[in-house]
């Protein structure tokens, strides 16, 4: 034991915790005091584990002194790296509580060694981590001890330096372990940056919803700051139910150990009203929430709100505050003020000390600089839905030649406008037979959505162009429309045929046949150009009632040179590519286009026709392309899907009928495969007969 030997003493004993565990304190106390060469090896690497700064603290802390001294203890110490990063100042009795807790032993609250006893909260992540308040322990770095008095004390080294809830110098009462509405009424006086609350405040009082916030236990508030409220009417629009989905109850938050995009049920969860809330970060490391109302009402309409998080983690007696730029819930902007202002959604004003903002500002600058008109057209829609890449999407080297083309670039940014309001609901109730595809402004260009997986792990995913993105962030409401965030900009290929085959959901039948026979192999090779038919998978699907067992071989391994031969059919090799039109132009000259194939070649007529060629359930008729081929009609689903190497046709059929295939003891062979061997037993009986 050390009692008495003064701050130097202190000092040796916290050291030798970082590297001594389960150890009579008396004896390794003397030890260290009397082998100098033991704390000149062990310095250098405390030194960078454990930073000067918080040693003094404990020293020149009589309270802190006598807790490690007398009593069991656990203390909870910065790195110092995060002491590096810490500004303000460190309150050394907020890092001690008085009762021992190894990391299984920490509960979801203990209550710290600091004036008024402020809980700290304690978070178990999925994968195992653990923290105090928003700093992470470090498991391999926790150690235990037994001193003089028997009393056991515990050392958890943490990534952050724990910041308790302070009053400003000024202020005139003091302060100890507010709750979440003591905040509120107090804010003004507390250290909280130059945020103020006086607009949410009185609305708070207005509705009466006090009680909310004083409620015992422990629970996540959001409070918006008086920046969100600048549209005057915004205030009058929170009423007790936004009030209600500012909180989620039972649940504490704060942002490190927040689980990415998770959503959580606020207070306004009921039968006639839903919201959830989650948390996320930006790829700049800046924390936002937004909430997601999924079951709206009159007052309160469906969609997602976000707000950037202005100051994080602030615990209080009954939980955590989190100030946001703005309040969630309340849609009052247009999709063309989110665009010009990043007004409606400040999860995407990016604001720092240079004035740079928004998460959309590349897609908006690019808007301008092709003249405008595109904004224009979004502004005279009454309802609209826009699938704006972020500004990351557009750092791609196949971008830069054509934003300088304005017309290819208008054309560009009209495939990513819908001409109505569609959330992610409507994507499922499209998506429920077959992958969804919607009209764009963009003068017959189709998207094509398609959802891979189900529950909160679904991914969305739409086609345009040639280009699939994800949606990195849904149903970000307007007050006429949605604006969904993608990870690339539709229209401007950046894969091969090869790429596109393979992660193309609609031609996953026709990946799998042609790997079978490395037919593929050669879909990559970027001095080729190819223009590719290839059936859906629903194309090949129809094949399985045409031809029951034949299609079944298709897909057989041991049968791949045959699917090869087939597929070799759809695969037109020349030194350009074939679109839809120019095959409709060709055909207008003549009975059949002919097309060289890898091992012949590809007659067929293309024309338009009106109907519902896309999908039979369709409420809007359009024109599309039909193939006619060996007296077949084939519709073309998707045309001119383009690849950096060439371009696909998506059709609902492939081209194949009864005579390619001939089954027999198990097994089928192209017909030419058949003339080849009669031809051979030809040859053999005459060469029987000359002999």
């Amino acid at each position: 034991m050390i009692v008495g030997r003064g701050p130097s003493a202190l000092a040796a004993l916290l050291l030798l915790c970082c590297y001594t565990t389960h150890a009579a304190a008396a004896d390794l106390a003397d030890k260290l005091r009397d082998d100098s060469e033991l704390s000149q090896s062990t310095a250098k690497s405390f030194k960078r584990l454990m930073p000067v700064r918080f040693y003094s603290l404990l020293e020149q802390n009589p309270v802190a002194n006598a807790t490690l001294s007398l009593r069991s203890c656990t203390i909870f110490v910065p790195t110092n790296e995060a002491f590096q990063r810490h500004k303000g100042p460190t309150h050394v009795l907020y890092h001690i509580t008085t009762a021992a807790f190894s990391k299984d032993q920490l509960e979801k609250t203990v209550s710290s060694d600091m004036a008024g006893n402020p809980p700290l909260y304690i978070t178990k992540s999925r994968n195992g981590d653990i923290y105090v308040n928003n700093a992470r322990i470090i498991p391999s770095l926790s150690v235990e001890l037994t001193n003089r008095e028997g009393n056991r004390q515990v050392m958890h080294i943490i990534d952050e330096v724990l910041e308790p809830l302070t009053a400003l110098p000024t202020a005139k009462t003091e302060i100890n372990n507010l709750d979440a509405l003591q905040f509120i009424q107090k804010a003004d006086q507390l250290s909280v940056g130059d945020n103020k609350l006086r607009t949410y405040r009185s609305q708070l009082a207005l509705m009466k919803k006090e009680s909310l916030y004083n409620a015992p236990g422990a629970h996540t508030f959001l409070l918006p700051v008086d920046e969100g409220f600048k549209i005057t009417t915004r205030s009058s629009l929170v009423d007790g139910k936004v009030i209600d989905g500012h909180v989620i109850p039972n649940t504490v938050i704060f942002t490190a150990a927040s689980q990415h995009d998770e959503p959580k049920t606020s207070a306004a969860f009921e039968d006639q009203l839903k919201v959830t809330v989650s948390f996320f970060k930006q790829k700049d490391g800046k924390m936002y929430v937004k909430s997601n109302t999924i079951v709206g009402d009159a007052k309160h309409p469906e969609g997602v709100v976000l707000s950037e998080i202005v100051k994080a983690n602030i615990p209080v007696k009954n939980g955590v505050i989190h100030l946001i730029r703005r309040p969630l819930m309340i849609i009052d902007t247009t999709v063309t003020q989110f665009l010009q202002k990043n007004f409606g959604c400040n999860s995407f004003k990016f604001v720092n000390d240079n004035g740079e903002n928004g998460a959309l500002r590349k897609f908006l600058e690019v808007i301008m600089d092709s003249g405008g008109a595109v904004l224009d057209g979004i502004n005279n829609l009454s309802e609209v839905t826009i699938l704006a890449p972020s500004n990351e999407a557009w750092n791609t080297s196949s971008i830069d030649n054509i934003v300088r083309d304005r017309k290819r670039m208008t054309d560009i940014l009209n495939m990513h406008i819908i001409k109505e309001r569609l959330n992610v609901e409507k994507i499922r109730q499209k998506n429920a037979n077959m992958i969804a595809q919607v009209p764009t402004v963009n003068n017959r260009t189709f998207l094509y959505f398609n959802i891979i997986g189900e529950g909160a792990d679904a991914k969305i995913t739409v086609e345009g162009g040639g280009v699939n993105a994800t949606i990195l962030q849904a149903d970000v409401a307007q007050t006429n429309g949605y604006v969904h965030i993608i990870d690339h900009v539709l229209g401007v290929p950046h894969t091969t045929v090869l790429g596109k085959l393979e992660t193309d959901p609609m031609m996953s039948d026709t990946y799998r046949m042609g790997q079978f026979s490395n037919f593929n192999d050669q879909l990559n090779n970027t001095q080729r150009r190819y223009t590719f038919f290839v059936p859906r998978d629903k194309g090949w699907q129809k094949t399985e009632l045409d031809y029951p067992s034949a299609h079944k071989k298709l897909f057989m391994r041991d049968f791949a040179y045959h699917s090869k031969y087939i597929l070799e059919r759809h695969l037109v090799i020349a030194d350009h590519v074939f679109t839809m039109k120019d095959l409709a132009q060709m055909s207008l000259t003549t009975d059949n286009v002919v097309l060289p194939t890898f091992r012949d070649s590809l007659k067929m007529k293309v024309t338009e026709e009106a109907g519902h060629l896309h999908d039979e359930y369709a409420s809007h008729e359009w024109t599309g392309y039909v193939i006619t081929w060996n007296y077949k009609k084939i519709n073309v689903y998707r045309p001119d899907v383009e690849c950096t190497n060439g371009i696909i046709h998506v059709i609902d059929y492939p081209l194949l009928e009864e005579k390619d295939i001939v089954v027999s003891g198990g097994s089928y062979m192209p017909e030419s495969s058949i003339c080849i061997m009669l031809a051979n037993l030809i040859m053999i009986t005459v060469a029987k007969f000359l002999n």
